[in-house]
């Protein structure tokens, strides 16, 4: 298994032609850098509690590609920075940036996805959602840094409640309120991560407490 607990500041590398997957469970406020090199692919399932977080990704050699899942639960104010650094040719990158915010507090996603002028072929692309439970402020800043035509970039950004409609179904289904939500946020932040992890077991049961 692929555990890393990361406190402070951390540095992930892949070296060229290398192929990883990688499950994370953060609970202290983080700084990590990633950086990947020619031909390597990251999967990362990132889960975070209630605290900062600053994101760095450097796509720096041609074909790198990252998948980054990063869900968060938070329950007092804080900031997430995400940045996604396209520094080579045909670079891929897909973003799903999740968070429900518990209480009535601040939750801010700064995300941005950065491709230089000479960098063509890339594809960049970045989802993020925030949940708020009660009447909490949430603000999702998605911007896309690109100077150059050639590429495919996407994003999207939304902040609400779940949606009564599917509550309601849900409750008629003989769920309570709190297993409906319960429900809904094991699929909004496991966000397709193997339930068999340790670092997915303990994230879950976050959320049972919820």
């Amino acid at each position: 298994m692929n555990k890393i607990m990361l406190k402070e500041k951390k540095e992930i590398t892949l070296s060229e032609n290398e192929e990883k997957e990688l499950y994370l469970l953060t609970t202290e406020d983080i700084s990590l850098i990633i950086h990947l090199n020619k031909n390597s692919h990251l999967n990362i399932y990132h889960y975070h509690i209630n605290k900062n977080a600053n994101i760095e990704i450097n796509l720096d050699g041609e074909n790198a590609l990252v998948t980054y899942h990063f869900s968060t639960i938070n329950y007092s104010s804080h900031k997430i920075n995400i940045s996604m650094n396209h520094k080579a040719l045909n670079t891929s990158s897909y973003l799903y940036n999740h968070g429900v915010n518990v209480e009535n507090q601040e939750l801010i996603f700064d995300v941005v996805g950065k491709i230089l002028k000479n960098i063509s072929g890339c594809i960049c692309n970045q989802e993020n959602q925030i949940i708020n439970l009660q009447d909490g402020k949430s603000t999702i800043l998605p911007k896309l840094e690109i100077d150059n035509y050639d590429i495919v970039s996407t994003h999207s950004a939304y902040i609400g409640k779940f949606k009564e409609d599917i509550l309601f179904y849900l409750m008629s289904r003989g769920l309570s309120l709190k297993k409906a939500n319960e429900l809904l946020m094991k699929g909004l932040l496991i966000n397709q991560g193997s339930i068999d992890k340790e670092e997915v077991i303990k994230f879950q049961k976050e959320i049972e407490s919820i």
